[in-house]
C-alpha cells in the first residue's frame, strides 16, 4: 500500500508538473499572441499614416495639375481672343478703306457727269431746256399715277 501511495504521489506530482507546464505554455502563448497583436497594430498604424501621406500628396498633385491646366486654358483663350480682335480690326480697316475708295470713285463720277451736263448745256442751251421740261413732265406724270 505504501507502494501504491508512493506511486499515487508520484503520479500526483507528475500531474502537477504537467499542469504547471501546461499553464506555463499557455502563458507564453498568450504573451506571444499579445506581442503579435501589438506588432500588427503598430504596423497597421504605420501603414495607415503612409497611406494618408500618399493621399495628401496625390491631392496636392491633382490641385497643381488643375491649376496649371486652368492657367493654360486662360492663356489660350487670351491668345485666341487677341488674334480674333486683330483679324476683326484688319477686316474692318480693309472694309473702311474699300468704302472710302468707292465713295471717292462715286464722287469723282458724279463730278464728271455734272461737268459733262454743264458742257452739253453750254453747247446747246435750248436742248437742255427741252430736256429739263421733258424730265419735269415725266416726273409729274409718275407722281399722279402714285396718288
Amino acid at each position: 500500500m505504501d507502494q501504491n501511495r508512493n506511486e499515487s504521489m508520484k503520479s500526483s506530482s507528475s500531474m502537477s508538473g504537467a499542469a504547471a507546464s501546461a499553464a506555463n505554455s499557455l502563458a507564453r502563448g498568450k504573451e506571444a499572441i499579445g506581442n503579435a497583436a501589438n506588432e500588427a497594430s503598430e504596423s497597421a498604424g504605420a501603414d495607415l499614416r503612409a497611406l494618408q501621406n500618399d493621399l495628401n500628396n496625390l491631392k496636392d498633385t491633382v490641385m497643381r495639375f488643375i491649376s496649371h491646366a486652368s492657367d493654360e486654358a486662360t492663356k489660350s483663350a487670351r491668345e485666341i481672343s487677341s488674334n480674333m480682335a486683330d483679324q476683326m480690326s484688319s477686316v474692318a480697316s480693309d472694309m473702311a478703306d474699300r468704302g472710302a475708295n468707292m465713295a471717292t470713285a462715286a464722287t469723282q463720277q458724279a463730278k464728271t457727269f455734272a461737268a459733262e451736263l454743264e458742257g452739253m448745256t453750254r453747247r446747246n442751251p435750248l436742248g437742255a431746256i427741252a430736256g429739263a421740261v421733258v424730265i419735269g413732265v415725266l416726273i409729274g406724270l409718275m407722281g399722279r399715277r402714285n396718288v
